[in-house]
């Protein structure tokens, strides 16, 4: 249990919890494109608070181990992992070979940041 509320473990739990709940937020609704687009914005806004409850502490916690470029790059990797997974399960949408490449190159550069 220690582990897990530990400043390097804690903080990338709540960075995949504040990307779902942003993903949703920013993705959710193109489901209901008759919606009103009043009405998306206001319950993507009221979704995100939730995110930001997440976000802030995460980076808080977290930059007692990693620089603020090591949490950005860690949240970028699991917004994207995040992504693909909410693209295929709930958007129902295919990930091309040329996305997951691009993944890649991404995740290839965020290894970079990481190599100190």
């Amino acid at each position: 249990m220690s582990l897990i509320l530990s400043p390097k473990v804690l903080p990338i739990l709540l960075l995949i919890g504040s990307n779902v709940f942003m993903t949703l937020a920013w993705y959710g609704h193109l489901k209901f494109k008759t919606a009103p687009l009043a009405t998306v914005v206001l319950l993507s806004w009221g979704i995100a608070f939730f995110e930001y409850w997440m976000a802030v502490p995460a980076n808080r916690i977290g930059h007692q181990v990693y620089s603020a470029a090591e949490l950005k790059t860690i949240q970028e990797v699991i917004t994207l992992t995040v992504f693909a997974i909410f693209s295929v399960v709930y958007l129902k949408e295919a990930l091309s070979w040329n996305h997951l490449a691009g993944f890649a190159l991404i995740v290839a550069g965020a290894a970079l940041v990481f190599r100190g």
